[in-house]
This record gives structure tokens, C-alpha cells and sequence, in this order.
């Protein structure tokens, strides 16, 4: 969200420089975007509001309070500079229909003139993003930036006496402002006139049907709270991202909206002063619930305690009256009463990442809690880890195979075709990863495979059960982890199953090629003396690039006073399927420097 330090400057005057404001914002309340220092002198700050605290911080008012209680510096409210004449009694009847609209506020205002917005108007809008319009529409958009809840204003004329909050109800389309027209679902919200004409989306945005013109005399102030889910979803089913969907999918508190009714009548009041003012029109039906909220009660020790911090009560004081919140003092316990506006404010863990993040996080001391208790072993973990010991150290490698199959007793909903059961053994899918591997033995350069893995199946409906799987050229074994590990002694340390990590290589990972290889043997009569190290740099120099792996020594023996030796070369490329010809032209070079030093090719 974009803000304008000159707008929070005229909330909090002792506000310090932009420049030590970024850390402001960046150490206790949010993330900043960018900071943007314009021609006119003004400083536009772009700050992550994250979700929690959306519902009161998208708006300029909101920081500026927030600000205020960070920096420890005075905020002027500028409910006292609101002038409202003397309201008549009006015909508006309001009807919510739908329980999704939480509370709905209208006003009728007479004899207004659309016009320009005075010039402090439009730099405010300019500062934010937006252009100005006129002074009408103009001062709903400042009343959203500036306070947080969205309004909306419809020529009076337009619409009657009359607006109901319902549901649709049946397929229709809408025209909205900006040219757009749009699909109304049966169950989107919207605000009709009495004679079930579509005014505007609820939350969303608003109709053509009575917009505001330069003939406009008398208009209708709305300023209304709508169930957030609502709002999201008809938003993003028509495609739509308005400022207004913003705040309203973050759950405003309904409570929000008088004070949205009240500076959006004082800013039409200001730049229409022949204005005539009626009644406002407020439905509210769960008042109760949202005017009370439960009290939470919290002491310094127990602040302290989750923060490892050693805050005095002096300071927790001071920082809950920073922040306006309401409490009182039983005993060693604050009993704080949250502001209806602060939705974020449940319980007592939220108070003390507010105490926390006004107070400063650095002051919390890098030490380690202390640990009264013993670690206790996870007894099947200790089987796994037990397992895999045991069978690495037999030299077998770990695989991990799919635990979703075409068949099994166990279905899941929403499975993928043809991997729509759980599996009911590892071996089925052991087998399919020793022929994979068998098949490229020559690429891995191994020269057998021994492969296991440890994982669960599901033999039976309600049952899952732990086993170990391994396989190599005699074939495949199963069985229950219990089982598998039945003769170890279960420990208090996990130092005896872990494996030893003077063992392990560090190896770099190197990408496979995706077109297929090609071997090829050769084996050679060479004098009795000559050992297959003097032999393997001739292949070397002249086997090529194309060679990913090898000379790989193959077989080595003594025959009627010579030896024979066998080597194995891997073939591939990462740009294209090699051929016969391709290969054999390396063939021919190696084979042919061998014989230049008097091998004998077999």
C-alpha cells in the first residue's frame, strides 16, 4: 500500500525524517516496498501490510495511530475537525436481506453541486495513485485511503427512496463503472433499488445504473461491511482487483463504518456547504457482537516468559498506552480490553507480540531456554534408522519407489488415473527400480545392484504398516520393520544407528543426458608384465568426447605367458541419439593405437 508522509505529517507533526522512518516500519510493523521522495517535497512509502493487521492498517489513519505509538509521539484525531450541520429527517428505508452484509449505513444529501476537488484533494489522490474525478467521488476515495473503509455514493434521483442488500437471485448482468460489464451468479451480493434494479456489487464495485454526473443534485452515502469470503470470491470469479475488495476481503470490523459515515459527510459538507443533510440510516443486527469484546488478561511473567525478555510492568504499561488499548490492573495482572477495530487482538499471545514489536525484538536476550526434561527415542525411528544401517553397510543403496499404484485395498478420492490405490508391499515397486537400474548399471558404473527401501503400505483397509524391502541378483525379500529389527536393543542415543560421517563422500551432482547410451567391450593380449594402468591412458587419449564413463577394467587373466585384459566403455551425448557409426569411428581409433603399441585385440 502506498503512504504519504506528508498525510501522516498531518496527523503526527512530530513525526521524525523519511529516511529514519524506513527503519521505523521495518523493525516494528511491516516490510517497506520502496520509498519514493517526489518534486513537491512529499516522500511515498510502499509498505507490505501483512494479512493479520490489514483490517486496521491499509489506510492512512490507521499507520499514523500506529506510528504514533512506536515513536512515543502525540496523534492528532481528526474526528474534532469534522463539521456536520444539523441532519433532517429522511425517507430512505434500507432493507438488508442477506446476512452477508453485516451492516449498512445510508444518507441522503441534498443539493450538491459535482464539481472540481479542491486542489489539497487532488495532491492527496495524486500522492496514492489515483486521479481525481470530482469532488463527490473524490471524497469516498479519500475516506478509503484515509480511514479504511470503502464507500460509495448514488445519485439519489436514480434510485428512490429504497435500497436493498440481496442476494441476485437469478442470472443477470451488470454495467460498471469504467465501461465493464459483468455475469451475475444467483448467489453474488448486491445493492438494488425497491424495484430490484442492480445498483452496485456489494464489496466489489459499482453500477452505471446511478452513477454520479455533472447533473447530479442529490445523492445517497453508503457505507456498508460485508462478509469478507463474499466479497473475495465474487471479486475473483469476475476478475476483478478493486482497492475496495482489498480491504473488504481482510475483514473490517463493522464498527469501522461510522467513522467512514462521519468524514465522508464532513468532506462533502467542506466542498458543498449549501449541502442539506438527512438522517443516517444505520442496520446494524449483531451490534452487540461486534461493539463487545472479551477481555484478556496477561501478566509481565508471562510476557517474559515467552519472550525471554526481562520487560518491567513500568514498560508494558507505557507500551499498552502507546497503543490505546483499554485496561485495567488486578493485582500483578493487566486485564486489557481490546478496541473493537483491532480484530487481531484474541488472546493473550497477540499482546505480546505487541509488546514485543514495540519494545523492540533486539532486547530479547540470545540465550537458550533451559530444558528441564530428557529427550525421549522414538522407538521406530530407531528401527528406520537401525534398518538402513545395517543394509548400507551391506552395500546396498536406498530407493524411493511410489506409495500410490493402479491397484491396492486401499483407494484414495481424488487419486491420480491410474495411481488411484495406496500400495499394499514395497517389492512390486522394488522390482521396477532394480530393472531400471540393472538396465543402466554400465552409465552408474556398478557392477551389481543392491538395492533396498524402507516405507510404509497399507495391506488393509485402517491398517498401514512400516516395512523393509531389499533386492539384488538373487531376488527380492520383504518384511515388517518389527521384524527386520526384532534382535536390536532399542537405545537412549541415536550415536549407535547413525552412520559414521568419516564415511561419507562428498560428491557434486551432475545432470544425466536424456538420449540413450551405447557400450562397447574391448579386450586385449598384452605382454605378461604390462598391467591394465599402462594400458588405459592410450584408450584415454584417443577414445573422444563422446565417452561419459570408463575404461572400466572388466576381467583380467594369465594365459600361456600373457594377460589378457577387458575394458568397457560408456557412449552417450546430451545433444543428440549417437550412432553406430559415430561409435565405431572411436572404436577404430582406439583399437588402431593399441595395436601401434603391439596389443594383440582379441
Amino acid at each position: 500500500m502506498k503512504i504519504s508522509y506528508n498525510w501522516l505529517k498531518s496527523y503526527i507533526p512530530d513525526i521524525c525524517e523519511p529516511d529514519k522512518l524506513w527503519d521505523v516500519f521495518t523493525f516494528h510493523l511491516c516490510e517497506v516496498e520502496s520509498m519514493d521522495k517526489m518534486s513537491d517535497g512529499d516522500t511515498i512509502f510502499d509498505i507490505n501490510i501483512l494479512p493479520n493487521r490489514a483490517h486496521d492498517l491499509l489506510n492512512h489513519q490507521g499507520v499514523a495511530q500506529e506510528l504514533s505509538a512506536l515513536l512515543d509521539i502525540e496523534y492528532k484525531s481528526p474526528v474534532d475537525m469534522y463539521k456536520i450541520p444539523t441532519s433532517k429527517p429522511t425517507s430512505l428505508e434500507v432493507k438488508i436481506e442477506n446476512d452477508k452484509c453485516r451492516r449498512y449505513m445510508g444518507r441522503i444529501v441534498r443539493n450538491v453541486k459535482v464539481g472540481p476537488s479542491p486542489e489539497w484533494v487532488v495532491k492527496h489522490l495524486e500522492s496514492v495513485g489515483q486521479k481525481s474525478i470530482n469532488n463527490v467521488v473524490d471524497a469516498t476515495n479519500i475516506v478509503m485511503f484515509d480511514c479504511g473503509n470503502p464507500t460509495h455514493v448514488f445519485d439519489a434521483k436514480k434510485v428512490g427512496s429504497t435500497i436493498r442488500i440481496k442476494e441476485t437471485g437469478s442470472q443477470k448482468k451488470v454495467s460498471l463503472l469504467g465501461g465493464e460489464e459483468k455475469d451475475l451468479k444467483e448467489t453474488d451480493l448486491v445493492i438494488t433499488d425497491g424495484e430490484d434494479n442492480v445498483l452496485a456489487i456489494a464489496g466489489v464495485k459499482g453500477g452505471t445504473r446511478a452513477e454520479v454526473d455533472e447533473n447530479t443534485a442529490d445523492i445517497i452515502l453508503e457505507v456498508a461491511n460485508f462478509d469478507p469470503v463474499t466479497v473475495r470470491k465474487t471479486g475473483r470469479g469476475m476478475g476483478l482487483f478493486t482497492d475496495a475488495i482489498k480491504r473488504f476481503e481482510n475483514d473490517l470490523s463493522p464498527v469501522r463504518a461510522e467513522y467512514a459515515m462521519r468524514e465522508l459527510s464532513a468532506l462533502i459538507f467542506e466542498m458543498c456547504p449549501d449541502a442539506e443533510f438527512e438522517d443516517i440510516v444505520d442496520v446494524f443486527p449483531d451490534k452487540q457482537k461486534w461493539e463487545t469484546r472479551q477481555d484478556i488478561e496477561i501478566t509481565t511473567d508471562y510476557i517474559n516468559k515467552k519472550l525471554g525478555s526481562n520487560f518491567k510492568e513500568e514498560e508494558i504499561e507505557n507500551v499498552l498506552m502507546r497503543l490505546r488499548i483499554s485496561f485495567r490492573r488486578e493485582g500483578e495482572a493487566f486485564v486489557v480490553s481490546p478496541s473493537v477495530l483491532r480484530l487481531d487482538l484474541i488472546g493473550p499471545h497477540d499482546l505480546v507480540e505487541e509488546i514485543g514489536r514495540v519494545l523492540g525484538y533486539d532486547r530479547v536476550l540470545p540465550e537458550l531456554p533451559i530444558i528441564d526434561f530428557k529427550p525421549k527415542t522414538n522407538e521406530i525411528f530407531y528401527r528406520i534408522l537401525s534398518a538402513k544401517k545395517k543394509l548400507t553397510e551391506d552395500r546396498f543403496r536406498e530407493v524411493y519407489t511410489y506409495a500410490f499404484t493402479k491397484k491396492g485395498e486401499v483407494y484414495v478420492a481424488y487419486g491420480a488415473k491410474g495411481k488411484e490405490a495406496l500400495r499394499t508391499n514395497l517389492s512390486d515397486g522394488l522390482k521396477q527400480a532394480y530393472e531400471l537400474n540393472r538396465l543402466n548399471a554400465p552409465l552408474l558404473g556398478e557392477s551389481e545392484i543392491k538395492i533396498f527401501e524402507v516405507g510404509n503400505v497399507f495391506p488393509a483397509a485402517g491398517v498401514e504398516e512400516t516395512h523393509v524391502a531389499w533386492m539384488d541378483k538373487k531376488g527380492v525379500q520383504e518384511m515388517t520393520l518389527e521384524e527386520y529389527t526384532k534382535d536390536i536393543e532399542i537405545g537412549s542415543s541415536y550415536d549407535s544407528v547413525l552412520p559414521n560421517s568419516l564415511e561419507l563422500k562428498s560428491e557434486n551432482f551432475s545432470p544425466w543426458s536424456q538420449y540413450p547410451f551405447i557400450v562397447r567391450d574391448i579386450s586385449m593380449w598384452v605382454p605378461s608384465n604390462v598391467d591394465s594402468i599402462d594400458v588405459s591412458p592410450v584408450i584415454r587419449e584417443n577414445m573422444g568426447d563422446l565417452v561419459v564413463r570408463g575404461p572400466d577394467l572388466l576381467d583380467s587373466f594369465e594365459k600361456d605367458g600373457k594377460k589378457s585384459l577387458a575394458f568397457r566403455l560408456v557412449f552417450q551425448s546430451f545433444d543428440r541419439t549417437l550412432t553406430d557409426i559415430e561409435v565405431a569411428e572411436s572404436m577404430n581409433s582406439i583399437t588402431k593405437s593399441l595395436q601401434d603399441k603391439g596389443f594383440e585385440i582379441r
